[in-house]
């Protein structure tokens, strides 16, 4: 008989993260004890279908009676990785009201609902960790909540969804269409059969929302987060910012600018000296400003099988040490704050601007005199060469109000000489 004492876990989900997360729990089975004082094992493995082969799961340990596990209580730890909000929000809240801890990677559903969860694993003194919700691979909520505690954070910002920093990593470098580059992205498996989630920004919005919670300590959720997607980008736009020194990326963006939020998720042209601007591909990666550490960068696989059960298993193994030193809660929510949003109009950005025009005189300078009206100035400006009558204008402007902007942008489309407004697109500015 063993010395040590074994934790019984089960296991919400037996899809690529959950499937993971059961094979790496048994690969460190041997150095649990040494990592945690006790025995990790997964007794229970919750699904819809028994009769489905999971690979690398002994059909034994399935089940698909939840009521078997809330009311187990040997199981002291459940690892929700069912996804969406139900019933995976009212399995967490049993699970904590029956005095169990929980470990989860459910974006959409503390997105939503965080504040609902945090203040029931409170209430039970219960850990609640979530590692995996944000990033995969990679460590940031602990980092935030505890390593960079004695900071000031200021801004958060980053590479928040693979699926899309791989579209426009092909874009940029291969030339492609976003079409194409989706297609790519789906046959790759970077992306789903139904992408909408990632290429309309609504995956990066709901980490924002987590993160900038964890943050400013003040609760954001979903719908305080101002999202635009990428599918309008095209070839020519990754095309001309490189020509004015950027690269285009899909960024998340949160600042506490005297005790206001901004918190928004959009395809914006960074730097390309930028250290954000050579991550490419399916990583991830996200920025931190403190007023102690100053600038600190995280960066790593932001989804996979096992790079996303990294966090999961991590979470796991910080629960059962606190369960070993009775400590469970200790790091609960961070919310102490109550911070107001920043109205969207208010927010000052600089933006990129491609207008196809007619050709013919004075259309610069009445492209001109209508920024200048509604008080945008220019910082940079490209005229290209007409073709048939038509000829594009591309403008950076410098930092503006964003209802200037979108006045100005309501006239142009009154105009004749303006044929179309092609593309609006954030320039991101350090604060």
């Amino acid at each position: 008989m063993s010395k040590y004492k074994e934790i019984k876990v089960a296991l919400l989900g037996a899809g690529t993260v959950g499937g993971g997360v059961y094979k790496l729990v048994e690969r460190r089975t041997a150095e649990m004890p040494d990592k945690v004082g006790a025995e990790l094992k997964i007794t229970k493995v919750l699904v819809k279908n028994l009769q489905k082969k999971r690979e690398g799961i002994p059909s034994e340990v399935l089940t698909d009676d939840w009521e078997g596990i809330i009311h187990d209580p040997e199981i002291s730890i459940v690892i929700e990785l069912m996804g969406g909000v139900e019933p995976a929000r009212t399995y967490i809240l049993q699970a904590l009201e029956a005095g169990k801890n929980v470990v989860t990677a459910n974006k959409d559903l503390l997105a939503e609902h965080g504040q609902e969860l945090m203040e029931a694993a409170e209430r039970n003194h219960r850990d609640l960790c979530f590692e995996a919700a944000v990033g995969g691979g990679i460590p940031i909520i602990r980092p935030l909540k505890e390593c960079l505690a004695g900071n000031e954070i200021t801004e958060v910002m980053g590479i928040v969804n693979g699926t899309t920093n791989y579209i426009l990593t092909k874009m940029t470098q291969e030339g492609w269409d976003f079409d194409d580059a989706l297609k790519e992205a789906q046959r790759l498996g970077f992306a789903e059969a139904d992408p909408t989630a990632d290429v309309e920004g609504l995956d990066a919005g709901r980490k924002m929302a987590i993160l900038a919670s964890i943050a400013f300590h003040s609760r954001v959720t979903f719908k305080d987060v101002d999202v635009k997607g990428i599918t309008k980008i095209t070839a020519k736009d990754i095309q001309y910012a490189k020509e004015f020194g950027y690269t285009l990326k899909l960024l998340g963006v949160a600042r506490n600018e005297e005790g206001k939020m901004e918190v928004g998720v959009s395809p914006m042209m960074i730097p390309s000296t930028h250290p954000l601007a050579n991550v490419n591909d399916s990583f991830n990666a996200v920025f931190v400003h403190g007023d102690a550490v100053d600038d600190a960068m995280f960066q790593g696989r932001g989804a996979g099988e096992f790079p996303t059960a990294s966090a999961v298993v991590g979470d796991l193994i910080s629960v059962a040490r606190d369960m070993q030193y009775d400590c469970c809660g200790r790091i609960g929510c961070s919310c102490y704050k109550n911070l107001s949003m920043k109205p969207a109009g208010e927010a000052r950005h600089k933006y990129f601007l491609r207008l196809i025009v007619e050709d013919r005189t004075g259309i610069l300078a009445g492209v001109a005199g209508v920024l200048g009206n509604n008080g945008v100035s220019i910082n940079q400006v490209i005229q290209k060469p007409a073709v048939n009558g038509v000829a594009e204008l591309v403008v950076i402007t410098d930092k503006v109000e964003t209802r200037h902007l979108n006045d100005a942008m309501m006239i142009f489309g009154e105009m004749s000489m303006i044929r179309e407004v092609a593309s609006v697109i954030r320039v991101y500015t350090q604060k």
